[in-house]
């Protein structure tokens, strides 16, 4: 099966968790086993979710880098299965940690540009994976940073302990 390296929001919609307003992602331009590219325009919206005391903080752009590595998840697990794996329901992920997460605006709803969210899959199994990811609106760097994604997380529970 091939699937389609451009997607719109409806479709992106029925791989991710993310319902409503809360899909953040407008299109995915691109992507393959490795890594995603994908735009959005609600940053400017006065009703996105995120936005709190009238703004959106560019911390919030950490949220649409994972929409990003969700629906690349759930791309590659789709390719993986084959063909009866599109439309089934998204298998919840977990964000488990962000690292060496730099900021180099303080808004998101300042900017006219559309986002450009890109997220590179570093490594991983199929219980955690490590991405690197990034935002750009133009020629503007917005945040960068990596991020431990936990697809299983009953896998990665410690055994039970025995009284001693």
């Amino acid at each position: 099966m091939t699937l389609p390296r451009t997607l719109g929001h409806d479709e992106i919609a029925r791989r991710i968790p993310h319902q409503g307003d809360m899909c953040l992602l407008d299109e995915v331009i691109a992507w393959d086993d490795t890594q995603i590219q994908c735009q959005a325009t609600s940053h400017r919206a006065a009703d996105n979710p995120l936005r709190a005391h009238g703004r959106l903080g560019a911390a919030c752009g950490v949220e649409y880098a994972a929409q990003a590595m969700a629906v690349h998840g759930a791309l590659v697990g789709e390719r993986l299965a084959g063909d009866g794996a599109a439309g089934t329901a998204p298998r919840a992920g977990y964000l488990a940690s962000i690292r060496s997460v730099t900021l180099h605006v303080d808004r998101l709803d300042t900017l006219a540009a559309p986002l450009l969210i890109s997220a590179e899959r570093i490594t991983g199994d199929q219980h955690t994976v490590l991405y690197s990811f990034s935002l750009t609106a133009g020629d503007t760097a917005l945040l960068s940073g990596r991020a431990v994604v936990v697809l299983d997380a009953s896998a990665l529970a410690l055994p039970a302990r025995t009284p001693a």
